[in-house]
């Protein structure tokens, strides 16, 4: 132990910069990507590491002392691993794919609160978005259903509600597809099946050009899409897919997966072949979570070594 000291945030700044360059050590939490970037401007080696990752290390009862002291053992061992520090245009990226996640999660709510409100009056209406769309105007056209005008005020006022959230996530969508646009490595990858505007995207703000992590498989257990082990006595024992890393990105790429499922057993190549046979031997579900890990792996060949994707045509 060479010091201990406690700083405000507001004087961080100051006491980092009469710092000689050193190693720091963070826990990867709101805002750490921004105090990276600024250490790193000052010289210093930032290496952002994963709360669960440093909580073995913390001595005895949590406090701040025991977590700066833990967070210093963890990020002197040799075989951690350590959160890739994101760039401004990441972080940018990353914003642009929150904002209509949201978005898309109050249009469910609405959906759902103008069905439970229109079923209280007896007036049905299927369980989709485009079934709603259809039926509202309709609905609201018909003066024989017995909708009192207060009612049919309050309804109309929730469907221009949900008009405006329609709005906002095909302009978020626009944006989204504009910017997969104008980036080549965004480019090469959207030529992988299963791979749209919304997963390259997704996958440049996540992961950069690829290069933090030593194989596509590496990538692939970060992203949650590997086996989870539960192995002892030297019997391995598998379990279902870990779910570790980024949610969103891994459910885009499942559903990226599920799409290409759809049109594989019309295809020769030879990865559809395979993904067709192992849909027929296993189920749709492992095949999509399957066909996901080798999306990520392929994707890393790409963005690693800025290749194009070539098919593999299937043998007869």
């Amino acid at each position: 132990m060479v010091m201990r000291k406690k700083q405000s945030r507001s004087k961080v700044v100051e006491f980092m910069v009469r710092l000689p360059s050193c190693l720091v050590g963070m826990e990867a939490c709101g805002g750490s990507h921004d105090w990276a970037r600024r250490l790193m401007a000052m010289g210093h080696d930032v290496h952002l590491i994963t709360p669960q990752f440093v909580k073995p290390y913390v001595k005895s009862n949590k406090s701040d002392v025991a977590d700066a002291a833990a967070i210093c053992e963890a990020v002197q061992r040799p075989d951690m691993r350590f959160v890739p520090i994101k760039s401004v245009e990441q972080q940018d990226i990353q914003s642009l794919h929150r904002a209509p996640s949201l978005a898309v999660s109050h249009r469910t709510a609405q959906v759902n609160q103008i069905r439970g409100l229109m079923l209280e009056d007896g007036v049905t209406v299927a369980k989709s978005v485009a079934a709603l769309r259809k039926a509202v105007p309709d609905i609201l056209e018909d003066a024989d259903n017995d909708l009192t005008p207060m009612f049919r005020g309050l309804l109309c006022g929730l469907w221009e509600e949900m008009l405006r959230l329609d709005e906002r996530i095909a302009a978020y969508d626009r944006e989204i597809k504009h910017l997969s646009e104008q980036s080549e490595a965004c480019k090469r990858l959207m030529t992988i099946p299963g791979v749209g505007p919304m997963v390259s995207t997704a996958l440049l703000a996540a992961v950069a050009d690829g290069k933090a992590f030593r194989s596509g498989r590496e990538m692939a257990a970060w992203l949650g899409l590997v086996p989870r082990q539960h192995s002892t006595g030297g019997k391995p024992r598998l379990l279902g897919i870990s779910k570790r890393g980024d949610v969103y990105l891994r459910k885009l790429l499942i559903h990226g997966a599920r799409a290409a499922l759809r049109w594989a057993d019309r295809k020769q190549a030879r990865h559809s072949r395979w993904v067709s046979e192992l849909a027929t031997r296993r189920g749709q579900n492992i095949a999509a979570v399957a066909l996901a890990n080798k999306t990520v792996r392929t994707a890393w060949v790409l963005m690693t070594r800025d290749e194009e994707y070539r098919i593999a045509t299937a043998t007869a």
